[in-house]
């Protein structure tokens, strides 16, 4: 999911971004010349990201900076772990401390978060999956941060899916008229995904042949009856209102997919530290 040139060109963006034109402290209190050592610690709990995306920071900056992962990405770790030594010229070491520090942090709670919201779901046959309610630009390690904690992927964009929402409901006239003129347009390779708020749409939406039904917002008791209405039928997502404390009460209704802003949106970063 995370090429190589792809995460290159990213690290060098955002290099760019905090560099500027130089940093003015570093440059006064070291030179190229000082060699020190540093270590990547954990000053918490959760499942660690962004590991990769941390050496290639330095890599970018220096081919001097030598790193010794101790982790790997999808590991659990705990308060105090040493994730990873570093060794290098001083000056590198500083000039590349927030910008990977802010990838591995963010990665790392969102992974944390993911994993919190898959385990609330326990055994049940029901995955946890983003949505596209994520960073612009930073999509691709979001995602691949979801993925990493347990959970699932939806769509990566606008292309990949035909998702008819209830906007596009509205501007179409009706859900048989929007499923209607989305088949007319779409490829055999897409699948259509159809948001429901009410039992009468789900009924509306069986016989159009659509391959997802998104169960939107609706309370627990109107969820496990469109389950039944649908019985396999399509693929079944609910979406909405989703937490850790009713995660699994949704999917104990036995929908297929829960998909949740939360897991990127709401996820606090991972205290994660650079000691020199």
């Amino acid at each position: 999911m995370l090429t190589n040139f792809y995460v290159e060109d990213h690290v060098k963006s955002a290099l760019m971004e905090d560099i500027g034109f130089g940093d003015v402290t570093t440059e006064s209190i070291v030179g190229e010349d000082k060699i020190f050592t540093a270590k990547l610690v954990s000053r918490c709990e959760g499942i660690i990201c962004g590991l990769e995306v941390f050496k290639t920071v330095y890599r970018v900056l220096s081919d001097k900076v030598k790193i010794n992962l101790l982790f790997k990405d999808g590991d659990r770790i705990k308060k105090g772990d040493i994730l990873a030594q570093i060794e290098g010229s001083g000056k590198y070491l500083l000039l590349g401390e927030r910008v990977s520090l802010n990838y591995v942090q963010r990665m790392s709670g969102i992974a944390t978060e993911t994993a919190k919201y898959q385990n609330a779901i326990g055994e049940l046959p029901c995955k946890i999956v983003d949505t596209r309610k994520t960073t612009p630009n930073f999509r691709a390690f979001e995602k691949y941060s979801v993925k990493t904690g347990g959970g699932a992927l939806h769509r990566f964009n606008l292309s990949d899916c035909a998702m008819i929402k209830d906007n596009h409901i509205q501007v179409a006239g009706s859900v048989t008229n929007a499923v209607k003129m989305v088949k007319e347009n779409l490829s055999h390779a897409h699948k259509i995904e159809l948001e429901c708020d009410t039992l009468e749409q789900v009924k509306e939406a069986l016989p159009l042949g659509v391959d997802i039904i998104m169960l939107d917002n609706m309370d627990l008791e109107t969820m496990k009856e469109a389950v039944k209405i649908i019985d396999h039928r399509a693929i079944v997502e609910a979406s909405g209102n989703v937490s850790l404390a009713t995660v699994k009460q949704i999917a104990q209704c036995g929908v297929d997919i829960i998909s949740s802003s939360a897991i990127v949106a709401k996820a606090p970063t991972l205290d994660i530290a650079l000691d020199m």
